[in-house]
């Protein structure tokens, strides 16, 4: 895949992520500066485990501003607007949706030019996706969605074996990084529409 291709799904992921994490600020009555530090840690929290964990030090977004500079500007547009948007949940759903999808192929690139197997880069990619939100959700005292019953982290996963599995059939790579990218996001909203979840462990019936 060209660089820049990859380049520009980065870019697109840090700009739905920070807006995502922004809108829950937001929701949560932070102030801006609060507003800020939750969209920068849903932005670039998943990317800077992975790169701690892979040894690419220093992590990416301190080898390049852009992200830092997209992040910014993400948030400050969400605060200015973001007020105006009637279903603020749903705004916020579908830009994690979407980040969700963008972030685990960029994740599963990265651990293809490290030559990891395809379940390390599939779990790179995992984690470049989704521990972002866990940081913002414990900062704003939320039990992170990685850790609940609904389908999150699994969507990465389903999407990462799709896209591997295209490559074996000989996909073009763009297609299939499209591809994986569109299942991500729309297993995630098939998975809230249609209240789709993994198992149920505990008994929840309240005992008076």
């Amino acid at each position: 895949m060209p660089t820049h291709f990859l380049f520009i799904i980065d870019i697109l992921g840090t700009i739905s992520f920070a807006v995502s994490g922004a809108f829950m600020a937001m929701d949560k009555k932070l102030d801006p500066f609060g507003v800020l530090v939750i969209a920068f840690v849903t932005a670039i929290g998943g990317g800077t485990l992975r790169d701690i964990l892979i040894g690419n030090l220093p992590v990416s977004w301190l080898q390049n501003e852009t992200a830092t500079i997209v992040i910014f500007f993400s948030a400050v547009v969400t605060m200015f607007f973001g007020k105006y948007l009637k279903h603020l949940s749903t705004t916020l759903f579908l830009f994690d949706a979407l980040g969700l999808g963008l972030f685990t192929i960029v994740g599963i690139k990265l651990g293809i030019r490290q030559d990891f197997s395809v379940g390390i880069c599939i779990t790179l990619g995992t984690i470049t996706a989704c521990f972002g939100g866990v940081v913002r959700d414990v900062l704003l005292n939320n039990i992170p969605l990685l850790f609940r019953k609904e389908i999150y982290a699994m969507a990465c996963i389903i999407g990462g074996l799709i896209y591997f599995l295209l490559l074996k059939l000989t996909v073009v790579a763009d297609l299939a990084t499209i591809l994986c990218i569109l299942i991500i996001f729309v297993i995630r909203i098939l998975a809230v529409r249609y209240k789709i979840s993994l198992p149920q462990l505990y008994n929840t019936t309240s005992k008076e």
